[in-house]
C-alpha cells in the first residue's frame, strides 16, 4: 500500500512539473472570466489580464484584492503626446451581452507593491469586486517576463 501511495505522489509531481499552471476559469450567473494571466516581475508592482464576458446584464469592475499585493487598482494606458503613461480608473464597464478585455497595453489589474517577487509558474490568487455580480475569485498563473497572453 505504501508503495502505491509513493507512485501516485510521484506521477501527480511529475504531472504538476510538466503542465504549467493554467488560468482558473471562473463563472457567476451573469459573468464568465477567462484567459488570466500575470507575468514574473522585475519590479516591485505586477499586473493581471483577463477577459470578461457578459451572459446578460452590464456590470463594472469596481475593484479586486490579492494577498500579493499592498496596493491594488484598476489601470488603463493612454496616449499623452506620444507617450504611453498608466493611469488608475474608477471602474472597467462590462457590456450588457458583450466582454471587455485587460491586456497588455490596455486595461489591467495594477498591482502595487507586491509583497514578493511573481516567479514564472506561481499563481496569483486575485478577488475580483463587481458592483453588480459581487466577489468573484481567480488565479492568475504567472508567465515569462513580456508575455503577451
Amino acid at each position: 500500500m505504501k508503495r502505491r501511495t509513493a507512485l501516485f505522489a510521484a506521477v501527480a509531481l511529475t504531472m504538476t512539473a510538466a503542465f504549467p499552471a493554467f488560468a482558473q476559469e471562473a463563472q457567476t450567473d451573469t459573468l464568465e472570466i477567462s484567459g488570466g494571466f500575470t507575468r514574473a516581475s522585475v519590479s516591485p508592482n505586477g499586473a493581471g489580464f483577463l477577459t470578461i464576458r457578459s451572459k446578460g446584464e452590464a456590470d463594472r469592475l469596481v475593484a479586486f484584492r490579492s494577498p500579493q499585493c499592498n496596493r491594488p487598482e484598476l489601470h488603463t494606458h493612454i496616449n499623452d503626446n506620444g507617450i504611453m503613461r498608466m493611469r488608475q480608473v474608477e471602474a472597467i464597464d462590462v457590456p450588457a451581452g458583450g466582454m471587455v478585455e485587460l491586456k497588455p497595453g490596455g486595461l489591467h489589474l495594477m498591482m502595487i507593491d507586491l509583497t514578493g517577487p511573481l516567479a514564472e509558474g506561481d499563481v496569483v490568487d486575485v478577488t475580483l469586486i463587481f458592483e453588480q455580480a459581487g466577489e468573484v475569485a481567480v488565479s492568475l498563473p504567472v508567465k515569462k517576463p513580456g508575455a503577451m497572453n
